[in-house]
C-alpha cells in the first residue's frame, strides 16, 4: 500500500470519529472526589461502616447491591446483582426508575439524580479508588 493510501485511511479514520462524535473522554476520578464532595457528601460517606442519611459508598465497586450493615436500606434488600459501572451508572442517573426496573421494590429513599452523564462517569471511576 501507498504511503498516500495509508494517508487516506488515516483521515478516513478520523472522520468517522468525528462525525459518530469521537470517542468517549476518559472517566476523571480527581474530578470525580470533586463531584462527590458537592453533591453526594451530604448523604454519603466513603468511609468504611460510617453512614450518613445514605449509606457509605466505601468498597461499593464490585459488591453486592443491597448487602451493606445500613439499617434503613431497604430499596435494594435482597436483590441479586453487583455494583458494576453500568449498574451504578443507571441507578445514580434515575434511582427510582433503577428500583422499579431492576427490583421487586417499589420505593427507594435515594431521590437525588445526576443527570450530567461526565460527572457521572467522574463519580464512578472515583469510586473506584475508594476501597
Amino acid at each position: 500500500m501507498t504511503k498516500n493510501a495509508w494517508l487516506g485511511l488515516g483521515f478516513g479514520a478520523l472522520s468517522a470519529l468525528v462525525i459518530a462524535g469521537g470517542p468517549a473522554l476518559a472517566a476523571d476520578a480527581a474530578a470525580g472526589a470533586d463531584v462527590f464532595k458537592k453533591k453526594c457528601r451530604t448523604c454519603h460517606t466513603v468511609d468504611e461502616g460510617k453512614h450518613r442519611t445514605g449509606p457509605s459508598l466505601f468498597g461499593i465497586v464490585g459488591s453486592k447491591a443491597g448487602a451493606t450493615s445500613f439499617k434503613r436500606y431497604k430499596g435494594l434488600k435482597g436483590v441479586d446483582f453487583v455494583w458494576d459501572a453500568e449498574n451504578l451508572d443507571a441507578y445514580i442517573k434515575d434511582p427510582k426508575a433503577f428500583v422499579l426496573a431492576n427490583t421487586e421494590n417499589k420505593r427507594t429513599a435515594m431521590t437525588f439524580k445526576l443527570k450530567d452523564d461526565t460527572q457521572r462517569a467522574d463519580v464512578i471511576e472515583y469510586l473506584k479508588t475508594v476501597k
